[in-house]
């Protein structure tokens, strides 16, 4: 116990009399090379969101950030009515006639999700919206009949 008050315990980064050899980032092949002759530990890391694409976030993202920053509740966007209603006539008339049941079974959805469709009281579902508007030919943007190209 006596030789606990001549010992010194050191804590941080200059334990060791210092810092060791720094990290440092390459760019470029010359470097690259001139890093390999010289003998150097070298590691290399993969980026996935090269380029532009990481700072495209869409309209979505931007929606969620209103969300976030405001105080007050913020609905979610319903699908518009002059879609809903495109949906309903569309789904009734002769070449596409069937039930909801029949469409939500081609969409691979509940039928429960067309009928929210087709009364407007849905959250707008992007997803969902594109693939019955893909089985009635109609556009998901305006409800407007889309004629096929064939």
């Amino acid at each position: 116990m006596a030789d606990d008050w001549d010992t010194v315990t050191k804590i941080g980064s200059k334990t060791n009399g210092g810092a060791g050899q720094r990290e440092t980032v390459v760019r470029g092949k010359g470097a690259l090379n001139a890093a390999q002759r010289s003998g150097q530990i070298i590691a290399t890391e993969k980026k996935f969101a090269a380029g532009n694409t990481a700072n495209k976030a869409g309209t979505e993202g931007q929606r969620l950030t209103k969300v976030d920053r405001s105080d007050d509740i913020v609905a979610p966007q319903k699908l518009d009515t002059k879609i809903a209603e495109a949906i309903k006539q569309r789904r009734s008339q002769d070449p596409f006639k069937m039930t909801q049941a029949q469409l939500a079974q081609k969409v691979n959805a509940q039928a429960n999700d067309i009928k929210m469709l087709e009364s407007g009281t849905a959250i707008k579902n992007q997803a969902l919206l594109n693939k019955v508007a893909r089985v009635l030919k109609i556009s998901p943007k305006t409800g407007e009949p889309v004629v096929d190209k064939h």
